[in-house]
């Protein structure tokens, strides 16, 4: 909706480009996406790198690295998309529930006089959430105890409460994030609430149960008030009694909900394509069939077989020999990449850009049935994988790490990116766009997006220090982070440093989430399923310690439902547009704020600490 409604109601007025129609549209959005991609790797394994201290002390200093490995990352999922085009969308039809309401988004923002109308509406709704967030953004940075967090549990101790501390301790803040909020209303109540029940389990149940049971340990925050404690910072040492006995509950949940959401993946992904799976092995046009028909030389003078199911021209799609020979640059491009700037073998690049392309399967396939990428989580296979490798190699403690993070972010980051290309795909396919032209739209954005990506990381690591040092409080919670790190620091430790009580609570809670997902697809029927809950978004609240998201998320998820029973067509005309505008203008504003905290212009120098703990800026 983001990219598709500025399309129809800016550049379709520009009159820069001749006639701009759908198929105009999607290639824009396309580029647009890809523009924006590449971000899984500055929000997961590059940070954790620096957190780990693998690279220099400054982001800035390394941006040439930060380049290579971005690049290394970008093309090669572009190019082993187009296979993926064939199998997933033109062969098992897959739905790819966003894309394909980008699609019908689209078209029926050109169907004429109405459209046109239609357009103009939600294009205006969309703008105006966009302002309105994007300056809410830039104020709650000079009054941000007043206008974004409210620290409740704070607030009642200073008026003589002195067990309300502990909601301060454990995270229990009403924060007014528009993004989230907006992402509420865009996911349901199934996704928003399971995400919020899964923080109330983790963080209002087992996190104080091993607090009180001495199975986990906090870090006090001020001397002069020892009942304010961290419990939601990551924490964990090398000294075995240390992590074994006295973890922080952070540290503590991560391994349950890593687990959990790796465990829902597999299971729901299987469960789902178990019909298809099951086709394809007995039907001698599965993917073997589909994959021979690519390699085959293509007559230039042939015309389209009426049985080809691909609706797509001839001569408007994309040649083999375009992206066979762009898939072996890329991977000549990488290993030189990965050997110059980390020492990183050829076998090493080859083995983690294999497991980006069965990573890259499972996201399509989950994107596809479920609209869930859940590429980023599985990716943590690739670090169990690599920490084998450098066990096997011998290597030193720090070359490891670096090793674990640089192949499972390449395995992770060309998965991520072929999976969005995919879906970009399926709406060009609905609205019968061409495919060459999307093929080079995702090129030009994908070469943005090199650029755009690591340039923004740097900026904002310049005013957000925290996101590579891991100190709290800070404004982005950035859960991944966190888990890649934990996770390279674990595979790559001498025995895995996990607390028993912890292991033994995340094989449990494994069990019950896939069982639940097998009894799920077997026997309830699916008109239910929208009361079972999300797994993934239960372990996502496990890893993510800043419990205002899900309390944003769940009640943006409400409003949208009650507005929708009580104006259903009010809220087809606009639900959408808002919601997309929050989220844009929050994102926009936290830019903003990033670049008016490296003029000097915002913090603590000038904002107010009205509202904050210990009278302290908490912006």
């Amino acid at each position: 909706m983001s990219k598709a409604l500025p399309g129809s109601g800016i550049l379709a007025k520009m009159g820069l480009g001749g006639y701009f129609g759908p198929k105009e549209n999607v290639t824009v959005q396309t580029a647009a996406t890809s523009a924006g991609g590449l971000g899984i790797l500055f929000v997961s394994a590059v940070p954790a790198m620096y957190r780990l201290n693998l690279l220099s002390p400054d982001p800035k200093s390394d941006f040439g690295r930060l380049i290579a490995l971005t690049v290394a990352c970008a093309y090669f999922g572009v190019f082993f998309v187009i296979p993926l085009r064939t199998y997933f969308i033109i062969r098992q039809r897959l739905v790819f529930p966003t894309p394909t309401a980008t699609a019908f988004t689209i078209r029926s923002l050109h169907s004429g006089p109405h459209g046109e109308l239609v357009a103009k509406k939600k294009s205006k709704a969309l703008a105006g959430s966009l302002f309105f967030c994007f300056a809410y953004k830039i104020l709650n940075g000079y009054l941000p105890g007043i206008f974004l967090d409210w620290h409740i549990g704070w607030t009642l101790y200073q008026l003589g409460w002195s067990e309300a501390i502990k909601l301060e301790n454990f995270g229990w803040i009403i924060e007014f994030t528009p993004a989230f909020f907006g992402a509420g209303i865009l996911s349901g109540l199934n996704a928003s609430w399971s995400f919020f029940m899964g923080s109330v389990l983790a963080w209002g149940i087992i996190a104080p149960s091993i607090v009180k049971t001495g199975q986990a340990t906090g870090v006090v925050i001020d001397e002069s008030v020892p009942k304010y404690i961290s419990y939601y910072s990551m924490r964990f040492t090398t000294d075995e009694s240390g992590t074994r006995n006295a973890p922080s509950p952070r540290y503590w949940l991560l391994w349950p909900g890593v687990l959990m959401m790796l465990v829902f993946s597999f299971f729901e992904i299987g469960m789902s394509s178990r019909h298809a799976f099951w086709t394809a092995l007995k039907s001698t046009r599965g993917a073997g069939g589909a994959f021979k028909r690519i390699f085959a030389k293509r007559d230039p003078n042939a015309v389209r077989d009426e049985n080809d199911p691909d609706p797509s021209p001839l001569e408007d799609r994309i040649k083999t020999w375009w992206w066979v020979s762009g898939v072996i640059v890329s991977i000549i491009i990488s290993c030189a990449l990965m050997a110059t700037q980390f020492s990183v073998g050829v076998g090493e690049t080859i083995l983690a850009l294999l497991l980006g392309f069965i990573f890259s399967f499972i996201g399509v396939q989950s994107a596809g049935d479920t609209d869930i990428n859940p590429v980023s989580t599985c990716a943590k296979a690739s670090q169990l994988v690599f920490g084998g490798v450098s066990k096997g190699q011998g290597l030193g403690t720090n070359q490891a790490q670096l090793m674990n993070l640089v192949a499972g972010s390449l395995a992770a980051g060309a998965a991520a990116q072929a999976t969005d290309m995919t879906g970009d795909l399926k709406t060009g396919h609905l609205l019968r766009a061409k495919p060459k032209n999307q093929f080079a739209a995702q090129l030009f954005g994908t070469t943005i997006a090199i650029f755009l990506s690591a340039g923004l990381f740097v900026l904002f690591t310049k005013a957000s220090p925290c996101i590579i040092t891991g100190d709290l409080p800070c404004p982005y919670g950035a859960p991944s982070i966190s888990a890649w790190a934990a996770v390279a620091f674990a595979v790559t430790a001498p025995s895995l440093p996990i607390p028993a009580s912890s292991g033994w609570t995340a094989i449990a809670l494994a069990i019950v989430t896939a069982v639940s997902v097998v009894a799920k697809h077997l026997w309830l029927p699916r008109k239910y399923w929208v009361w079972f809950p999300n797994w993934n978004a239960v372990g996502l609240a496990f890893v993510v310690p800043q419990l205002q998201y899900s309390i944003a998320m769940a009640f943006g998820s409400l409003f949208a439902y009650i507005w929708a029973k009580k104006a259903p067509k009010n809220y087809d005309m606009y639900g959408f547009a808002i919601s997309a505008g929050m989220l844009a203008g929050e994102g926009l504003g936290g830019v903003m704020q990033a670049l008016l905290n490296v003029a000097g212009v915002m913090g603590e120098g000038y904002g107010l600490a009205v509202g904050c703990p210990l009278n302290q800026f908490c912006g």
